[in-house]
């Protein structure tokens, strides 16, 4: 009886000594940050090593920015002579064309000017006939120089004088050659200079306007572009004709390509550089003040990379695994950067290079889960 509980202890002990599996994670004391794998496990997470490369890749910066058009697409417009504002029908937004009436004025000194005008021309005409009058006497002697002269003084000061009031009436849009005394007009049309569309309406009927009074404003967007702001220290990775892809907030699928045309050397109180861009192709959906994201593409730089699947996600963060010593792996956070065919640019804060670390380069999922179960 003896004989027999002695050998029922010594196969307990060796049942106790075999319960733990040989293919099973061993976490270092004290660090969960560590993997160990037996020789089975490896090969069947498949595992493989390498260190990182460097690569050029081209790296796309993301900034902001809103639509614009250049000051010469934008039209103030004013009037030469004070006013009433008659008539409008103009509302901001609402698109014109060249030579379209935008507003009527009225005010008595239009029909002035056209009174100057006409009763200045018959004067000049009187004058005129006087001039050849004295012109014949005096070569026949019959009249003196000092009448002749005067006379024609005073023929060529009228002809000034109504040439000045014949361009103050183009200035005002009154054709003076269509005038006399039997249509003068007591109000005049303001008439748009380009194709466009109007962005302000600053006047309503019987409002009184000055010449320095900007009535409305007009925008031409056929030259529409788009305004960057880029943070001072990645100006120098800027240069013209690079390209950008720009996209609005509501919809971001439509992607606008465009180019670099200009980097301003001036920077804002925000520490911002803007950039113009012109969009290759103009879209008439686009209006001037709308928000856009855009991507530009920089210059080839040499960074260090890794494949993708050596990258792994956990609790928000970026993470490798980097050999220890034979089958223990070490998980370490990492900021990546661009990513290109595959592979990602990886960073440290302080700056580290990673030349002499050997990485998993395949498998490193698997190492994730493996630690996640050892920590449970």
């Amino acid at each position: 009886m003896k004989t027999i509980i002695i050998s029922l202890f010594i196969i307990f002990l060796v049942a106790c000594s075999s319960s733990t599996p040989p293919d099973t994670i061993e976490e270092k004391a004290g660090n969960s940050t560590l993997v160990a794998l037996t020789e089975a496990q490896a090969k069947n997470a498949g595992i493989v090593t390498g260190k990182a490369e460097k690569r050029s890749v081209a790296a796309v910066m993301k900034v902001n920015g809103k639509t614009d058009v250049p000051p010469q697409n934008i039209v103030s417009v004013s009037f030469p002579l004070g006013g009433y504002l008659k008539s409008t029908k103009l509302l901001p937004g609402m698109p014109i064309r060249k030579g379209e009436v935008l507003g009527v004025l009225e005010d008595p000194q239009y029909i002035q000017l056209q009174q100057d005008y006409l009763t200045s021309t018959i004067k000049m005409k009187l004058l005129g006939k006087e001039y050849n009058r004295q012109k014949e006497l005096n070569a026949s002697q019959a009249s003196s120089d000092k009448v002749f002269q005067q006379t024609e003084s005073d023929y060529e000061s009228q002809q000034v004088m109504v040439k000045a009031l014949a361009e103050k009436l183009y200035l005002i849009g009154i054709d003076p050659n269509a005038i006399n005394a039997g249509n003068i007009s007591r109000t005049v049309n303001i008439y748009s200079p380009i194709n466009g569309f109007v962005s302000k309406v600053n006047v309503n009927i019987g409002k009184y306007v000055s010449p320095t009074d900007v009535l409305f404003e007009l925008v031409n967007p056929t030259d529409i572009h788009l305004a960057l702001y880029v943070f001072q220290k990645d100006v120098p990775f800027l240069s013209i004709g690079q390209h950008v892809t720009a996209y609005t907030v509501n919809n971001p699928d439509k992607r606008y390509p465009a180019k670099i045309i200009l980097v301003s050397r001036d920077i804002d109180a925000n520490g911002s550089v803007a950039v113009h861009c012109h969009f290759e192709k103009y879209d008439k959906e686009l209006i001037p003040g709308t928000f856009m994201n855009a991507e530009i593409e920089t210059k080839n730089k040499q960074v260090f990379t890794l494949p993708e699947e050596a990258i792994v996600s956990n609790g928000g963060k970026q993470y490798v695994f980097i050999v220890k010593d034979e089958r223990t792996y070490e998980m370490k956070e990492i900021k990546t950067g661009e990513r290109e065919n595959g592979f990602v640019e990886i960073m440290t804060d302080n700056g580290a290079e990673w030349q002499n670390d050997l990485f998993v380069t395949k498998g490193a999922y698997a190492l994730l889960m493996k630690l996640r179960n050892t920590g449970e």
